[in-house]
């Protein structure tokens, strides 16, 4: 009787389906994504192809043409598709959070830490290389909102180095899809208990704000905040 794998056969379709939805939605943006395939896997094949012939082992080499030839394409379809993803992304609200949260390991991401009435946000990253403020939305309003958001990082973690990007196009600021690489590049100062300290600092901190008993509308005159508070 021969034994059943559900888990193999499920796995199989799931990662075709998979491939099949990212070509879709990668040609929806890269129309010629099918042609620069077709060619790539062509030029890897043949020129693998007359090597072998030079030198007489043409099956040999034919073999080892056809899987770099899928080799290559597998490479290409993946940058085209990267770059296809980020091309749609671009521009749409939350995208910077979207790339923090694919960053890797040895990074703790909180989106949208700060934001304000136009919806320009701040997202937190922290990692080796100390905290990093991303911000998107309009240049000229983010800048006051990234600025108030690192001086009360200053003020929580002093010992921490503290980045801001601002995320695209112009002068001065990083192309979304260039956010992750710029943070990796960063130096690392921190270690990995230090790391831990810092997001335990935080998030200690971003409970004792919202645990904080502030009334809600106009504050009573005469009345007091707890230390280390403020009004809203």
């Amino acid at each position: 009787m021969a034994r059943k794998e559900p888990a193999a056969d499920a796995a199989n379709p799931g990662r075709l389906k998979q491939i099949a939805l990212t070509y879709k939605m990668t040609r929806k943006a890269d129309k010629k994504i099918g042609l620069v395939l077709a060619a790539v896997g062509i030029v890897v094949l043949g020129v693998l192809l007359a090597i072998g012939f030079l030198i007489g082992h043409p099956i040999y080499l034919g073999i080892l043409g056809l899987l770099l030839a899928f080799l290559a394409m597998a490479i290409v379809f993946g940058r085209r598709a990267e770059r296809a993803a980020f091309g749609q992304m671009e521009g749409q609200p939350g995208a910077a959070a979207a790339v923090l949260d694919n960053i890797g390991r040895g990074w703790t991401t909180t989106p949208a830490v700060a934001m304000n009435r136009s919806q320009d946000v701040v997202h937190r990253a922290v990692g080796k290389a100390g905290i990093v403020l991303v911000a998107e939305g309009n240049p000229n309003r983010v800048k006051s909102l990234l600025a108030a958001e690192k001086k009360k990082m200053n003020r929580i973690v002093v010992d921490v180095p503290v980045h801001d990007i601002i995320v695209g196009n112009g002068e001065g600021q990083v192309p979304l899809k260039k956010v992750r690489t710029t943070m990796l590049k960063l130096p690392r100062v921190l270690t990995g208990p230090q790391v831990t300290a810092t997001n335990d600092r935080l998030r200690a901190m971003g409970d004792l704000m919202s645990n904080m008993p502030l009334p809600k509308g106009p504050m009573p005159k005469g009345m007091k905040l707890p230390k280390g508070g403020k009004a809203r």
